[in-house]
């Protein structure tokens, strides 16, 4: 009976003494945890831009330098009370429209020229699908494209964070020919749809879930930065 108490006894204060020590370093490595989330969203922003890199300094110096960050309401106007680290994208996309906060990330290249990032998130067939979509000055053509998944099938809808789809956005444009918007539709090469090839993207292969989830990302979170640019348009 006195062994057995104490083995009792002692495997519980293993257990309290590997708890606190997980808890500790957890909290340790917080910091450093957030810092790299923080400088991987900052690489993805840039590659949307076809900014790329690898190298912390690099990466930070650049982002630095010529990206500009905003958080703006349904009505085209800045808030200067929130940043976007405030902003939760995974809430934000499940309201309506009208009642988002829009993160805004605005690049600016060395000739001058400015691209306007959007935040993506969606939902693909086995969970959240994300990335960022940038639109150059003209505030219809698409200047570069970067998506990401948490648990898509390799080799079907996990193709959407390759190079070769991604690419495939590169001067796509937001509007059609009578200047509706209209996004940047995933669509079957084979199939038949009044949607110029201008604004139309392959689907991938054997991934037509994953293909419609970005397809339904990209309309639902870039109809409701139209109004922000439009009054830059008009200025």
């Amino acid at each position: 009976m006195h062994n057995n108490r104490y083995t009792f006894l002692y495997a519980i204060g293993i257990s309290i003494v590997t708890a606190i020590i997980l808890v500790l370093t957890s909290e340790n490595l917080k910091p450093l945890q957030e810092a790299n989330v923080a400088l991987d969203n900052k690489k993805n922003i840039l590659k949307s831009v076809l900014v790329n890199s690898e190298e912390r300094e690099v990466v930070e110096s650049q982002y630095n330098s010529s990206v500009e960050e905003m958080v703006l309401n349904s009505a085209g106007e800045i808030q200067e009370n929130l940043n976007v680290d405030d902003v939760d994208m995974k809430k934000e996309v499940a309201k309506e429209p009208s009642e988002r906060n829009l993160p805004l990330y605005v690049y600016t290249a060395e000739d001058g020229n400015k691209s306007y990032v959007i935040p993506l998130r969606g939902v693909g067939l086995w969970g959240p699908i994300w990335g960022y979509i940038s639109v150059k000055d003209d505030f219809n053509t698409v200047k570069g494209a970067f998506f990401d998944h948490k648990g898509e099938t390799p080799g079907l809808g996990a193709e959407i964070a390759e190079t070769p789809f991604q690419q495939q956005f590169e001067g796509k444009m937001i509007y059609n020919d009578e200047g509706e918007f209209v996004s940047v539709n995933v669509m079957k090469a084979t199939q038949k749809a009044d949607i110029d090839s201008e604004n139309r993207v392959d689907a991938i292969s054997g991934g037509t879930i994953t293909s419609n989830g970005v397809d339904e990302m990209i309309a639902n979170c870039v109809k409701p930065y139209l109004t922000y640019f439009e009054k830059l348009k008009s200025n």
